[in-house]
Parts: C-alpha cells; sequence; structure tokens
C-alpha cells in the first residue's frame, strides 16, 4: 500500500502532466491564430496590390478591352517605378473622385512634346510609329498645337481613337502621376471574348 506521503506525490506529478498539457494545448492554439492572422492579412495585401477589379468603361479600348469587361490592378509598380510608353493604365481625370477610373495607354512620357498633325502622332518632333492605334488620330485636340508635358505627367490615348476621351480632351488633359491608380495587367473572361494578361 502507498503511503500518504506517496499519494500526495502521485497526485503532485498528475497534476503538473495535466498542466504541460493544457500549456502545450494554448500554445497550439497561439500559434494557429497568429498564423490565420498572417495568412489572411497578406492576402487582403496581395489583393489590395495585384487583385483589385474594376470595369472598363466604354469602347476606347476595344479591340484589347471591351466595354465592361473587368481588369486587375497592379497597384505596387507604380510606387516603385514609373508608368513606361505602351502601358495601359487606369487613371482618375484630374484627381476626380467622383469619376470613373478611366482606362487608357501611355504614349507620352514626361519632358516630352506630343503634336498630332494629319492623323498621326509627333513625339519631340518625331513620327511615332504607332503599334497600338485601331484607326488615324483624326481628332488632335488640344495637341493640335505642341504639348510639353511637364514632370510626372503622362500623355494617354485609347487605343480605338475615334471612340477615346483621352489626353486629347481639355477635360483630361494630361494626366499625373499621382492620378494614376495602377497598372492595368489582366482581364477577366467574359462571354465573348477570353481573358489573360493585357498587351503591351
Amino acid at each position: 500500500m502507498y503511503s500518504d506521503s506517496s499519494k500526495r506525490k502521485r497526485g503532485l506529478h498528475f497534476y503538473r502532466k495535466k498542466i504541460k498539457i493544457k500549456k502545450g494545448l494554448f500554445s497550439e492554439i497561439i500559434e494557429y491564430i497568429a498564423i490565420t492572422v498572417i495568412v489572411t492579412f497578406l492576402a487582403v495585401v496581395l489583393t489590395w496590390l495585384f487583385a483589385l477589379r474594376i470595369p472598363m468603361v466604354g469602347e476606347s479600348m476595344e479591340p484589347v478591352l471591351e466595354s465592361s469587361q473587368e481588369v486587375c490592378i497592379d497597384r505596387l509598380t507604380y510606387v516603385i517605378f514609373s508608368p513606361k510608353r505602351g502601358d495601359v493604365v487606369a487613371f482618375l481625370p484630374k484627381g476626380n473622385e467622383k469619376s470613373h477610373y478611366y482606362i487608357k495607354r501611355v504614349i507620352g512620357l514626361p519632358g516630352e512634346t506630343i503634336e498630332i498633325k494629319g492623323g498621326h502622332i509627333y513625339i519631340d518632333g518625331v513620327l511615332y510609329e504607332d503599334p497600338y492605334a485601331v484607326d488615324a488620330t483624326a481628332d488632335a485636340g488640344i495637341c493640335a498645337n505642341p504639348l510639353v508635358l511637364k514632370d510626372e505627367e503622362y500623355f494617354v490615348l485609347g487605343d480605338n481613337r475615334e471612340y477615346s476621351e483621352d489626353s486629347r480632351s481639355g477635360n483630361i488633359g494630361p494626366v499625373s502621376k499621382e492620378f494614376i491608380y495602377g497598372k492595368v495587367w489582366y482581364k477577366r473572361k467574359t462571354a465573348d471574348r477570353k481573358g489573360g494578361f493585357v498587351r503591351k
């Protein structure tokens, strides 16, 4: 038979084992919660940076993008780098937060002089071989005379020029980098068209 002292020791040992089990379980729960929070945070950040979706409004970017087609926006690239010629960007005209996002293609870069003559674009006096235009840039708008882009300003056009309100319009004009929401990098599939990366 066990003495009272032996019984107390056995009871104490059982109590310690129970505490250890509880501590181990508590640590696992905390670790699980921490991992869940981190994964959720990363998912939210990555979504904010790369997967935010906005709809294409109008026909100005056909055939690359059709009206109402949703596109994904990359918001990180222009935090690190500047827009390049040929990039398709989403922006708010003159920073107007009541407007929908416009989606156009970057043609002119900061410091360049843009002029449109006879349906053709000239950059710094040199004819621009435009690989994106569906038709001639017949309406010169504010670029009938040379337009000099300031620092951080970009000249943007829709690929479907006849149906595009863009930097040729005084309502939009050159687009400041601060009003560029991000780079359009992916288009969602529609009933009529395939999805995929937006070509440059």
